[in-house]
Parts: structure tokens; sequence; C-alpha cells
């Protein structure tokens, strides 16, 4: 799939693949699981851009890169004069989506008090804005992606249950390459393409004796992986 940037050739990304062009065609949710670095975020687009809204807007999120207490309002948006400071309504991300995908990044690390209300946007699609008395309705499909063990979260209590199975209707799980050395040398060859296209320089490549060295590098040491964007 070099068209969506997705690199690899070996059995584990075949399936991968396979996996993409099945989910695509149906609304389900979908739960991406694989360790950072690994491509969620680049199967998640593939799925969106395979799909027959894929001229509706994409919206990624990522959960961790949010302020606790700010995670509600940028997913659902706020009213005016919902907190101090809140001078203007604002569209959230859910509403952004509407029509399309959104991509709920290290949704892993969601805290508790707001699962029941993504529970909600998954059971019937409703939500309000913080602040709002106004019921909405979003049209969007939900894409989740963690390098969490969800299961071991929700059997200490960090993760709902019901969210979780919400969730994982259609579930695929991402290979670390240190489990598909075969796709190594491809991957090293479009990092050293694409560092060549930005500095503006013939591209550069590896002997044969350096890519041996990568491909039986220890699995403490294989730390590449594909780009996220």
């Amino acid at each position: 799939m070099d068209s969506f940037n997705i690199i690899g050739k070996s059995n584990q990304m075949k399936k991968v693949f396979k996996d993409i062009g099945r989910i695509a065609e149906s609304s389900h949710t979908v739960l991406i699981l694989g360790e950072s670095g690994s491509g969620k975020e680049l199967v998640s687009k593939a799925i969106h851009l395979s799909g027959p809204n894929s001229k509706k807007p994409y919206v990624q999120v990522n959960i961790t890169a949010i302020p606790t207490e700010l995670i509600e309002s940028e997913l659902f948006g706020y009213e005016k004069g919902a907190f101090t400071g809140a001078s203007n309504k604002k569209i959230g991300r859910f509403e952004e989506a509407n029509g399309g995908t959104i991509l709920l990044d290290e949704i892993g690390d969601m805290p508790i008090e707001l699962q029941t209300r993504l529970l909600r946007v998954l059971s019937d699609g409703t939500f309000f804005r913080v602040g709002g008395h106004q019921e909405l309705t979003a049209d969007v499909r939900v894409i989740a992606a963690t390098n969490q063990d969800l299961v071991s979260r929700v059997s200490e209590g960090r993760f709902r249950e019901d969210l979780f199975h919400r969730l994982n209707v259609i579930g695929i799980t991402l290979p670390p390459l240190r489990e598909r050395r075969e796709d190594i040398p491809a991957l090293a060859e479009s990092f050293l393409h694409r560092a060549a296209t930005e500095l503006e320089v013939e591209p550069k490549r590896l002997d044969d004796g350096a890519m041996q060295l990568l491909c039986e590098a220890p699995l403490s040491l294989i730390h590449i992986s594909e780009p996220t964007r």
C-alpha cells in the first residue's frame, strides 16, 4: 500500500493490507492495537481513504496531547459562557468529523470519567456541547488506537468494559518491526529517499554489510518504525 505510505511485504503486513480492504467498506468501529511507531495512524487513514466516505472529513485526535480538563470540550465543543474564557461557541472534533472519520489515538489513556460520554456517542451517536442543552448528532465512523493492553486496564478498573466492547467491534493488531525483519530493507530505503528529497540531494544507500547488520540486529535494538505521517 505504497499510496498510503505503508511499507511492507511480509506475511504479517499482507494480512494487515487485507484487513484494511475488508474493513474499509463497512461503517463499524475499529480498534487498532500496536506498539508506538508501528503505523497505527497510517492504517487508520488508509481505512478512511479506502472507504465510501473518503472525500469526507478525517479528524485525528491524540488524547495524550490534550490536557485532561480540556478533552471533553475538545471532543464535543462548548457553548459561549460555558466556563471562564468561553467567549464564543466552539465546534468540537466530532462535529468537525461529521460524515467522515475520527481517529481517537491513545484511547487507552482517556480518563475514566470521560469514557461515559464517549460510550454514549458510540451507542446512539448523540452528545451535548459543554454547557449546552441541545442534543446533537454526529454521523461519524470512530477508529480508536492504542499501545495499551486494554484487557488489563479493564481488569484494573481503569477502562470501562462496555466501552472496550463498543470499540472492539473490528480489531487490527499491527506487528512490531522486530517480528517482520524482512521489511527492514524497504523501510530503510524509504527513509533514505525521503531524507534526500527533503535535503535536495542524491539518495544515499546502505551497503550490503550495513543492511545485514540492521536486519540481524538483536531484538532489543530494533526500534526503526514506519513514519506516522
